[in-house]
């Protein structure tokens, strides 16, 4: 499958031609320049050709270790992994000093160049800037229009010579990274979905790192991948698009998530912030496995607990990662408080899983996998249902329901209807008038008895019928 980085300075529309080519809004695409600072593929079509789109920071003139010095790395790095190349410029604007300067340098990748010229939409305005175009030197240009989808057929015809000759290749490749891209296509079916992966443990395990700004989420996703995939720096809000990475570990594939850091909602005025903090919330609920990232110097503040609820509430399955380990003085006391902490703030999720671990070192991080792997397990558990309606007599002749009017509000049935996480519907005579403090002694009791920690347990109550009804 060909694989096309879109290359050109900031704001000249290369996020927009990324969304139009994957057919889903992936990158955050606003008028301000310098939005997009690392790079990332996704599975695209043109006509019904598959093509792997690789979205790239805006080339700068920079090269020191500035926001924009590490930009401009992150987009050489993208190049390293192209086929060929899509140098996009405005044509509102015309040919600048920082194209012909993008221009020398791409000249020099040795891989092939197409030169797009967006935002024509209007043929009067931008007729100079394409006429303006030919000067690059890479041949007749292709007009476009991004934003109003206008051009792409022209840009079929230039990217044709490029394109794989082995059809049977291409079709099980791009049916593969359907497959693996699942889960970024279908809005509101997220359970479904991650119930038929059980089924193909060949399928990557999808990985969100949540957190705060600035405790450390890209440094550790560097630190997992072994190589610096993401752009990192002491700036707090460097990470703004959600990034996605393939990567293996003990023979199991996964698909890391780095996200953006998030705020409390009162302080999010940026639009972009706002943006990126969706994209945050969205990797979670499309996530199996969510790590929390916190900072051992300032241990699970509000909004810390804030996320652990919310990716709970999720149903996904939790791991803590306490970063920054190597900076702690006082570790036994830190321990002992995080402990104290998770049982009391988290109760409704026992015996959450956590790690200690310093990404800026790489220390620990297989420590942290390994137990984000056995919560995995655990949020993935099934339990047969004539043993759990045998438990349920027990557990019914131990701590009876309160009556109800005088009367037995008895427990007919349970059965686990699904994993990820693990959710059982138990019908009662009468499920209005079960109390909350009941639902929890059942809760409690599963968790007790079949060793289901770290990982939220539904219980949906429903009503029997009536025989004589």
């Amino acid at each position: 499958m060909l694989r096309l980085a879109i290359i050109g300075r900031p704001n000249v529309g290369k996020s927009t031609i990324f969304n139009k080519l994957a057919g889903k809004k992936l990158a955050i695409v606003n008028d301000t320049p310098g939005v997009t600072r690392d790079w990332r593929d996704a599975y695209g079509t043109l006509f019904g050709q598959p093509i792997t789109i690789i979205d790239t920071a805006g080339l700068e003139e920079a090269f020191d270790d500035s926001i924009q010095g590490r930009m401009r790395k992150q987009t050489e790095a993208a190049l390293q992994h192209a086929d060929a190349i899509l140098f996009v410029m405005d044509g509102r604007e015309g040919v600048t000093p920082a194209d012909e300067h993008f221009a020398s340098f791409l000249r020099k990748q040795k891989k092939p160049i197409i030169l797009v010229v967006n935002k024509c939409e209007s043929q009067k305005a931008s007729a100079a800037g394409l006429g303006e175009a030919y000067s690059l030197g890479f041949g007749e240009p292709v007009s476009m229009s991004a934003e109003h989808a206008i051009g792409f057929d022209d840009l079929y015809e230039a990217l044709s010579p490029y394109f794989p000759e082995d059809k049977d290749d291409i079709e099980h490749e791009s049916e593969e990274r359907i497959n693996m891209d699942a889960l970024d296509d279908i809005e509101g079916m997220e359970e479904y979905i991650f119930e038929q992966e059980e089924i193909d443990p060949e399928k990557p395990i999808k990985v969100a790192i949540v957190g705060r700004p600035n405790v450390g989420k890209s440094t550790l996703l560097n630190a997992i991948v072994e190589e610096q995939r993401v752009m990192t720096g002491p700036e707090a809000g460097i990470t703004r698009d959600a990034i996605t990475v393939d990567w293996e570990y003990e023979g199991r594939k996964f698909k890391l998530v780095d996200t953006a850091g998030m705020r409390r909602k009162a302080k999010i005025t940026d639009y972009i912030e706002k943006m990126s903090t969706e994209d945050s919330l969205r990797a979670i609920r499309l996530a199996q496995i969510v790590i929390l990232v916190i900072d051992a110097n300032n241990l699970l503040e509000k909004q810390d607990l804030q996320i652990a609820e919310h990716v709970i509430s999720e149903g996904r399955a939790l791991v803590i990662a306490v970063n920054k380990w190597d900076a702690v003085k006082n570790r036994s006391d830190v321990l002992e408080e995080t402990k104290h902490i998770l049982s009391h703030s988290l109760s409704q999720t026992k015996d959450i899983q956590f790690a200690t671990i310093s990404a800026k070192n790489g220390k620990n991080i297989s420590k942290l996998f390994y137990k984000a792997l056995q919560t995995y397990e655990v949020w993935n558990k099934r339990i047969s249902t004539g043993g759990l309606n045998r438990w349920l007599a027990r557990m019914e002749s131990q701590n009876p329901a309160p009556l109800v009017s005088g009367r037995h509000n008895r427990m007919k049935y349970i059965t686990q209807i699904k994993t990820r996480p693990p959710t059982f519907a138990l019908w009662v005579s009468r499920p209005d008038e079960l109390p909350d403090s009941y639902k929890r002694y059942i809760v409690n009791g599963l968790r007790r008895d079949y060793d289901i920690p770290s990982v939220p347990i539904r219980l949906l109550i429903r009503a029997s019928k009536n025989p004589y009804a």
